[in-house]
């Protein structure tokens, strides 16, 4: 029984993680694609193969996302984290038929989190506060203002440059920044679904916990490697709109400005501050920054106000979804 409920986590974390791809591939790429940098499918291409890539370097987020909640090691644990992931999925999914850019990692953690308090067990708030929450509020901010700043810095050194060589030279350089960026959407996003099959695996007694020595097995890596570039694959080109071209119609030195300092945003918190970040809020707010240093009025402030208010919502929509779900499978299991 426990085997069967642990193979059901394991695939719906793929299903999530898949989700995740394709509701994210917008990220990486709708700059490159708005901006005429790349094709939509040498972009979603490239994006594809930089997730995968991405995925292999490193584990911290992981074991961030893992530490999260304590779910009791049974079967009843189990269901916590299944819970967890239906309420992620779900969100995801709405904000994606609606087009909006919301994060799938506050909708995954929200999830966790709402099926814990639900369940009854431990959450570990400092973890959620310290990696999560200041994280969430502090890195659009900081996406924003570094967006203007490079921006700034790039009009000024450009300031006497040839503007259609400039841009030619932007749209070539847009395909390294786009690549970083999704190398960054990777490195953040295939994480937090190997933190949550390492997570099933230690409820389940398959795998060693973090603090008894036990580590990711590589075939959960590669797994969430390969479910995140398929969904990316897929694509997401109702969101792509949205950040591509309903927030600020972007020229090529914007699109490389906002996929630059937003991918920098990402290695930073993944590498030095272990942080599960959302790579939707980041670049988002990136785009606003680069945007406003045009004229304030330049950015279309009622799609973004739409967009702040799905960032409001992921988390306690998620996990009410979440503690739903996990009422309803509880009360499957015992009967």
């Amino acid at each position: 029984m426990t085997l069967a409920i642990v193979i059901t986590v394991v695939v719906v974390a793929l299903v999530f993680d898949y989700t995740n791809g394709f509701h994210d591939a917008a990220n990486a790429i709708a700059t490159s694609v708005s901006t005429r940098a790349l094709t939509p499918r040498v972009a979603l291409a490239l994006a594809a193969v930089m997730n995968f890539v991405g995925a292999f370097l490193g584990q911290q987020v992981a074991h961030t996302v893992s530490d999260t909640i304590d779910p009791p090691g049974d079967n009843h644990g189990l269901i916590i984290v299944m819970a967890g992931l239906v309420g992620a999925i779900t969100w995801n999914l709405i904000t994606w038929y609606f087009g909006l850019p919301s994060s799938s990692s506050h909708a995954l953690i929200g999830g966790l989190v709402g099926s814990a308090v639900a369940a009854g067990v431990g959450v570990s708030w400092s973890t959620v506060l310290e990696k999560v929450v200041i994280p969430m509020f502090l890195s659009p901010l900081f996406a924003f203002a570094a967006g203007f700043v490079v921006m700034l810095a790039v009009l000024w050194l450009f300031r006497r440059a040839n503007p259609h060589k400039a841009n030619r030279g932007f749209r070539i350089a847009q395909t390294i920044s786009a690549a970083g960026m999704a190398l960054g959407h990777g490195l953040q996003d295939a994480q937090k679904t190997m933190g949550v099959i390492f997570l099933a695996l230690v409820t389940g007694g398959y795998v060693a916990s973090e603090d008894q020595g036990g580590d990711l097995p590589i075939w959960v890596i590669v797994a969430a490697a390969t479910a995140i570039a398929l969904g990316t694959w897929a694509g997401g080109w109702r969101i792509m709109r949205t950040l591509g071209r309903r927030i600020i119609h972007l020229d090529p030195p914007q699109g490389f400005a906002a996929e630059s300092v937003a991918a920098s945003v990402l290695y930073t918190t993944a590498f030095v501050y272990e942080a599960p970040i959302s790579t939707t809020h980041t670049i988002t707010s990136a785009v606003m920054g680069v945007g406003a240093t045009k004229r304030l009025s330049a950015v279309r402030w009622g799609v973004a106000r739409s967009i702040v208010t799905a960032w409001v919502l992921t988390f306690p929509a998620s996990a009410s979804v979440a503690a739903a779900t996990y009422f309803v499978l509880h009360g499957i299991t015992r009967i």
